[in-house]
């Protein structure tokens, strides 16, 4: 079944080289026949997130960019610090799609029930390459937006939303009840805000500017501490009091943030009583990183105690481990509260050769809150 159907279509590509540079490029590739169960969307809404970013630029110094050529043929070249080549060694010499999601229009379908249901309808995806003309994909993989939605209000419906709602569910399941987030102001610590607020959740939000904090106190966030003043730590040992958080999802990553969380966990565990021992509260605090935002190490200072935890979460394990059915169950919230709870909202929208300009990557590399980007490869 289709409507109209090209063969081929450009799509963004990252390579690492041998000899250490990054390259970013616009390729031209054939576009798949979907098998009976497939269909081929064309693709007209794909965020960059943080998370594109460590494919797309690697860990290229891209204060070393150069372009050449132009338009469709423009290709960004980046040197590779020699200290980070042994671990990009990895995916060198393999030119790699980028992209973790993104939405549009059914064009073409597969000859099952379901796909052929697809044909003409707006859908969303988290099937990566997204950064593309046109993505084939299993009919499975995609979500339809509800009657009014475009393929902007769907693209960044599956990263940053369901990791919001596993960041809830996993304090849940690991038997917490009030949790701490950290660079919380931005579109993923937004959605977090009013999942929270919306099913009674106590939030601590770690923000860092009084700019940042003005944005949640926008959305009615009730606890905000900023970590740029000189009251911080006691902004955040009093929040900690006040909800009871005991687990912490970190976008930060390196520096003394997470060590500090457990320290100020710890803090308020000793107030809510249980007696004084040597080693620390019984509390179990549990810091978990998600986000590199500082790229350093991570730095704890041992003053809380004996009964902690600090790991890494990412969205693709949790959804492994809570299985295809609750997985549904947090599919269709994000449908239902689209254009509510889950809105995302972008700097500028660009196009797949504009996305390449020096210009562009110089904002949306910030990784800041307030630039993000979507591209527009139909553009």
């Amino acid at each position: 079944m289709t409507t109209d159907t090209p063969t081929t279509g450009l799509q963004l590509r990252s390579l690492v080289t041998s000899s250490g540079d990054l390259e970013l490029s616009l390729a031209r590739v054939a576009i798949p026949e979907p098998g009976a169960d497939g269909v081929v969307i064309r693709i007209e809404a794909t965020p960059i997130n943080p998370s594109d970013l460590g494919l797309l630029l690697g860990a290229a110094d891209m204060t070393t960019a150069r372009t050449s050529g132009a338009g469709d043929d423009a290709k960004v070249t980046a040197t590779i610090p020699e200290r980070f080549r042994a671990a990009m060694a990895a995916r060198a010499d393999q030119s790699m799609p980028v992209g973790n999601e993104g939405a549009g229009v059914v064009i073409k379908t597969g000859a099952s029930h379901g796909a052929r249901a697809l044909l003409g309808k707006t859908v969303a995806t988290f099937g990566g390459a997204m950064y593309a003309q046109y993505r084939a994909v299993k009919a499975a993989e995609c979500l339809v937006l509800p009657d009014g939605a475009t393929p902007a209000d769907g693209a960044s419906c599956f990263v940053n939303p369901l990791t919001a709602l596993g960041m809830v569910a996993t304090m849940r399941l690991e038997g917490h009840t009030a949790l701490v987030h950290t660079a919380a102001a931005s579109n993923l610590g937004q959605m977090l805000n009013k999942i929270c607020l919306k099913d009674g959740v106590g939030l601590v939000n770690i923000v860092r500017s009084p700019a940042q904090a003005e944005i949640l106190r926008g959305i009615g966030a009730v606890h905000i501490v900023d970590s740029s003043t000189t009251t911080f730590k006691a902004d955040l040992t009093a929040a900690l009091v006040a909800t009871g958080a005991t687990i912490a999802f970190d976008a930060i990553g390196g520096g003394k943030l997470a060590g500090q969380i457990l320290s100020g966990m710890e803090v308020a565990a000793n107030q809510a009583g249980g007696g004084y021992s040597r080693y620390g509260s019984t509390t179990h605090k549990q810091v978990y990183i998600y986000g590199g935002l500082d790229t350093g190490p991570t730095e704890l200072t041992r003053s809380f105690g004996m009964a902690w935890g600090i790991g890494g979460w990412l969205l693709p394990p949790f959804l492994q481990k809570i299985g295809p059915a609750e997985g549904q169950k947090l599919r269709a919230r994000v449908a239902a509260e689209l254009k509510t709870t889950f809105a995302s909202h972008y700097t500028a929208v660009v196009s797949l050769s504009e996305a390449l300009s020096l210009d562009h990557i110089a904002v949306y590399n910030q990784r800041a809150t307030g630039t993000k980007y979507l591209i527009n490869p139909a553009q």
